[in-house]
């Protein structure tokens, strides 16, 4: 059996947190020569209304100003931190619940891992937050390798 890995997608919050993870998605991607993607997902659910019905009006900023945002911060993370790569990274910005945004990319894209940072939080914490990444790992039609943070330490339950 041989292993062929031709893309990779590194989704970001553009976090430290997420930050942690970069160095294993371009190692893999090196190592592979594969294509790295870069995603950033805007997430809709941020987006607060201050009263119910027509005169309703958003708190946050509008939606297309948030992708604009985005779109330039993404730029900026290029510049920054996608530079020498073998092959040029192909970076993308979407908007809509992250996990499921995850998911639609990488089955368009035809990706054959994701690399992505975890908060190592146990099962209960991530019960009642929510997590993006473990929603990923549940759902994705490929492999996901999860990164966690340098100072999480393992304990033995």
């Amino acid at each position: 059996m041989s292993l062929r890995i031709a893309n990779i997608l590194f989704p970001t919050d553009f976090s430290d947190l997420a930050q942690g993870a970069l160095p294993f998605a371009r190692e893999m991607a090196g190592s592979f020569q594969a294509q790295l993607h870069c995603l950033h997902v805007v997430d809709e659910a941020y987006q607060y209304w201050s009263a119910m019905g027509p005169e309703s009006i958003p708190v946050s900023p509008p939606i297309d100003d948030m992708i604009d945002l985005a779109t330039s911060r993404m730029a900026k993370f290029r510049e920054e931190h996608l530079d020498g790569l073998d092959r040029p990274p192909t970076t993308h910005v979407a908007s809509g619940r992250p996990f499921s945004e995850i998911i639609a990319y990488v089955r368009a894209q035809e990706m054959d891992l994701i690399v992505m940072a975890t908060h190592g939080r146990g099962a209960f914490a991530s019960m009642l937050l929510g997590s993006t990444t473990e929603k990923v790992v549940r759902k994705a039609p490929c492999a996901v390798l999860t990164i966690r943070p340098e100072e999480h330490k393992f304990v033995m339950p």
